[in-house]
């Protein structure tokens, strides 16, 4: 682990340690996010494994079926098929990349995060920054190729992180009531 602007750097050297860290992930977002579900931001170019990262997640959370990128979908709900809990919604994965920034990319990120808090799932969203916000309580991995071409590197930050000396992003806007 590396100190930079979050809180851990991993180097990740192939696929598999990528679904490792996104096992690993799924205990930390399931007991940060209790009953109301919790949410992972995943940045990152094409091709940084934030699909392999959400493989593993899905596999901790008892997800048998194969995890795809939602890229022509933009979302897929995955459902548990482990003890008393078989076929409960575990996981909402929302791909942001074909919606332009703004309005589109809010509203279906506003549906998919009430459906997923509802079902007490987690929500990861990769392509966040399509967002005309952040929002609140999430966690972020930002993946990136490394500069050597020996595998990638993710950069975990949790919730409510603000690296010294930088101001923190807007908040998500108040929902309507």
């Amino acid at each position: 682990m590396e100190s930079t602007d979050a809180i851990e750097v991993c180097h990740l050297a192939d696929p598999a340690a990528t679904d490792a860290l996104g096992r690993r992930l799924a205990s930390q977002l399931l007991a940060a996010g209790a009953a109301d579900g919790a949410l992972l931001l995943l940045r990152g170019e094409l091709g940084t494994g934030k699909t392999s990262l959400v493989q593993g997640l899905a596999a901790a959370l008892g997800i048998s079926e194969p995890v795809t990128s939602p890229t022509f979908a933009l979302a897929q709900h995955y459902d548990t098929d482990a003890g008393s809990d078989a076929g409960t919604t575990a996981l909402v994965h929302l791909d942001l990349y074909r919606l332009e920034p703004g309005a589109a990319a809010d509203e279906l990120f506003a549906q998919e995060e009430e459906d997923a808090r509802g079902l007490g799932a987690v929500l990861a969203v990769e392509w966040p920054e399509r967002l005309s916000f952040r929002p609140e309580g999430a966690w972020e991995v930002a993946l990136s190729h490394r500069e050597d071409g020996e595998g990638r590197v993710a950069r975990i930050t949790p919730p409510g992180f603000t690296p010294p000396g930088v101001t923190p992003p807007p908040a998500a806007p108040a929902a309507p009531r």
